[in-house]
């Protein structure tokens, strides 16, 4: 006898969304091309060149990406997005993976439904001012006007430490770092407030950096990462385990020099595992074998990106910190490879 199977409506949907979101590997494949969210222009993380290149640290994860699936880390359409448009983009398909210094939280996880694939920067807000002004606290910033992105978690941090802390503020709501920094440098504002990281990159493209000073005060956890849609988790592996490649490569001594040497095959099983000369970890991912490989050589392993773009030799400057690799005494650590 045949059994009928009756499914409520909120099931069919669920199904049937679920079926159309799992298609992002498939969109990307037959467009040729990963279409990635990034900031509208933040030195060091992501912005255009002199010729209209996009790169830096962020942009190393979209060509990352596009290298493991595409087999082609230039296989990449840019969309730059404020604090405001970037989450709307990423829903409504207009973008396949977010990649813009963007903090992980509890809403954005779970009310959004966006799905955070790991953190690429460990970060946290701090505040910057001319030296002039011969603050050397956030505390001494009573009466302050701080220019302030809208649509991010910053303005929801500096609400809250200015209430904790018993002063005043007043707003001066912008909407990209471009614009944030124009109404610095034009003494709109006496404070700019943002990651500590962003503040970094921005201070880099400053005249005279030297006469800005950035606050000792750091005021939250923003553990910046790359995010996808809820509801595809083939797509969401991809992301997370490319991303997990980089930062496995670095602790396992694999980088762009030696890359091609290693792939041909090593007494180390992990690595060999991670480049594709043992196991079946690409087809696992509907992958070619050599997918880790190829987002490696995109631009480099964890580290090799993070000098390049961002560290201390960069005019940014930042150390490692907590975004040392966890042999190093830092958080950042990829699950195994097996």
């Amino acid at each position: 006898m045949k059994s009928t199977v009756i499914l409520g409506a909120a099931t069919i949907a669920t199904f049937v969304a679920g079926s159309v979101a799992a298609a992002t590997l498939d969109d990307v494949k037959s467009r040729g091309k990963l279409n990635c969210g990034v900031t509208t222009g933040l030195v060091g993380f992501a912005a255009p060149d002199a010729n209209g290149n996009w790169e830096g640290f962020d942009v190393g994860v979209c060509r990352a990406v596009a290298a493991a699936v595409l087999g082609d880390p230039q296989a990449v359409e840019f969309t730059p997005t404020t604090g405001k448009t970037r989450f709307t983009a990423l829903a409504s398909g207009e973008i396949d993976t977010l990649a813009r210094n963007t903090t992980w939280t509890f809403s954005r996880d779970v009310d959004l439904k966006f799905t955070f694939i790991g953190v690429n920067y460990y970060d946290g807000q701090g505040f910057m001012v001319p030296k002039e002004l011969g603050v050397t606290s956030a505390k001494d910033l009573d009466g302050a006007t701080v220019c302030i992105q809208t649509g991010t978690t910053t303005e929801l941090n500096l609400a809250d430490f200015f209430r904790s802390n018993n002063i005043n503020y007043e707003p001066v709501p912008i909407e990209t770092n471009a614009e944030a920094q124009q109404q610095y440098l034009a003494g709109a504002c006496d404070v700019y407030t943002t990651d500590a990281s962003g503040l970094a990159a921005t201070r880099a493209t400053f005249e005279d950096p030297s006469v800005h000073v950035i606050l000792p005060e750091i005021i939250s956890k923003e553990p910046l990462g790359p995010l996808v849609r809820h509801g595809d988790d083939q797509w969401a592996d991809i992301n997370r385990w490319v991303l997990n490649a980089l930062i496995a490569a670095e602790e396992l001594g694999v980088s762009s020099a030696n890359i091609e040497e290693l792939s041909k095959g090593t007494n180390n099983p992990e690595i060999n595992r991670l480049l594709g000369t043992e196991g079946n970890l690409g087809e696992m991912l509907g992958l070619s074998a050599d997918w880790a490989k190829n987002a490696i050589m995109a631009g480099g392993n964890y580290g090799e990106l993070f000098e390049k773009n961002i560290g201390e030799s960069t005019p940014i400057g930042l150390a490692r910190g907590l975004n040392a690799q966890w042999t190093n005494g830092g958080l950042i650590y990829s699950p195994p490879f097996r």
